[in-house]
């Protein structure tokens, strides 16, 4: 386990009260010991009001986050992680730069069995962008649901 997993309990943001990162790379990310090691299971975080800011024109981007992983040694303490998101409120980065670097900050910080992050971003322009990225192949035999977004539809 690395230093930042063996946090004691007192370091931890659970429990305390604790401003929003100022930025995504500002933001620490705490892994816990997962409880079950031994067993191959599924952890879902959803973040259905993710927000960013465009990079060109500084206008807000917001997206149904679906995050799914089947944890190793670590898990991912989720207050921890609902800060990290919340500090790109005022980050302006691409949708994608979005998506997949927040799966990477995850894996980097975990090192999971399988990660999968489904960024379903709203429309702006005319245009909705989904973005998708895991890492390797799932275990055999996890059961891993379906994300349950549907596609953006508009008014129809």
């Amino acid at each position: 386990m690395t230093a930042k997993s063996r946090k004691p309990a007192q370091d931890l943001k659970l429990g305390r009260q604790v401003s929003l990162p100022q930025s995504p790379e500002a933001a620490e990310l705490d892994a816990v010991p997962n409880p079950h090691p031994d067993t191959d299971y599924l952890i879902r975080f959803t973040a259905p009001e993710f927000t960013s800011l465009c990079p060109v024109t500084g206008q807000p981007d917001f997206a149904h986050l679906v995050l799914d992983y089947a944890p190793a040694k670590l898990i991912v303490e989720s207050k921890s992680l609902k800060l990290y998101l919340g500090a790109f409120r005022n980050h302006a980065a691409f949708r994608e730069a979005c998506t997949v670097g927040i799966g990477k900050r995850l894996v980097a910080t975990l090192k999971p069995k399988w990660l999968r992050i489904g960024g379903y971003w709203y429309p702006r322009g005319g245009i909705p962008i989904d973005v998708f990225w895991q890492t390797g192949t799932c275990p055999k035999g996890l059961w891993v649901p379906e994300q349950g977004v549907a596609p953006y539809r508009g008014r129809g």
